[in-house]
């Protein structure tokens, strides 16, 4: 068991709740496998199955509505039949009526459906994952110290989008962007027991990470991959992933600008989004870990007497 709590905790009062605590052991069952699975072969794998015309694409489609429960009234093409591969319906608009953006000032919009997996502050540089466990901002952002430093001490939220979830990504915040960084890495699961059982999960996984500066600070959004997660998009560069490459690459886009609730990438298949804030000063108000959540709506308030710059 002492493989799983590897990782190193700092000494400070306010990570007591962060102590080990016994998971089930099914938890470790389903865990274990993912280990010594071949994940980015069979994640390019599905990436080719869901992007061909086939005939087994709407029965495919027909399951997978049925399964997942999900919502057709809610996309701007409700009819199953009008999807030509599984990708498209997978990564479907919205009516955009249904995801109103908070466009107050000083709100900060959910930039995903889903649910949250954990909010909190960024304690001396760590990140809570579950309990037990946590990661650095540095690991998570790409090792590089001069990027990770605004965020040291700031807040973040991790949310966790289900395979019914609507899977394009939105700005929480206006934000120019300063950078995009590709982070390689493994493809673990990013379900609930992987959390709970892998340690320092989201930073050993496979992303990319958009740096904006904003009216508030400093904000990252994290697009973590997993296993069958076969392709991450940005709006900007298209497609990043696959091909899965060995290196971290950093691009800048010094004239690139978003506003608040326009979209800025997607998932192909289900994950995670992690924002990164620089600010301490937002107020999360009832939000906290499990509770299901919808892009645009409102996550937190800025609570600062003026906008950072």
């Amino acid at each position: 068991m002492s493989v799983f709590l590897s990782a190193k905790l700092p000494y400070h009062p306010a990570f007591i709740s962060y102590l080990p605590s016994p998971m089930p052991i099914s938890d470790y069952l389903k865990a274990w496998p993912l280990y010594v699975l071949p994940q980015h072969a069979i994640s390019r794998l599905v990436y080719r199955l869901t992007r061909r015309e086939s005939n087994w694409t709407q029965a495919a489609i027909r399951q997978f509505i049925k399964t997942f429960k999900v919502d057709m009234s809610e996309a701007e093409q409700p009819d199953p039949r009008a999807y030509k591969t599984f990708n498209a319906f997978f990564t479907r608009r919205l009516k955009p009526e249904l995801r109103p953006v908070d466009q107050a000032v000083g709100v900060l919009a959910s930039p995903v459906d889903g649910q949250i997996s954990q909010v909190d502050a960024i304690r001396e540089g760590r990140i809570f994952q579950a309990k037990g466990f946590d990661y650095s901002v540095l690991e998570l952002l790409g090792g590089d110290t001069a990027r990770a430093q605004p965020f040291l001490n700031g807040q973040f939220t991790t949310i966790y989008l289900s395979p019914r979830d609507y899977h394009r990504i939105h700005m929480p915040l206006a934000g120019k962007l300063v950078e995009q960084v590709y982070v390689p890495g493994r493809l673990f699961s990013v379900a609930g027991h992987t959390v709970r059982t892998i340690p320092r999960l989201f930073a050993r996984n496979e992303r990319v990470v958009a740096i904006f500066e904003t009216a508030f600070g400093k904000m990252a959004l994290v697009l973590v991959g997993a296993i069958n997660v076969a392709a991450i998009e940005t709006v900007w560069a298209g497609l990043i992933t696959p091909p899965h490459q060995k290196a971290i690459r950093v691009e800048h886009y010094p004239e690139l600008s978003l506003a608040k609730g326009e979209e800025m990438g997607r998932f192909n298949m289900g994950s995670t989004v992690i924002v990164l804030l620089e600010a301490n000063t937002w107020d999360w108000g009832n939000m906290a870990a499990n509770q299901p959540v919808r892009m645009g709506i409102k996550l937190a308030e800025w609570m600062g007497k003026t906008p950072m710059v």
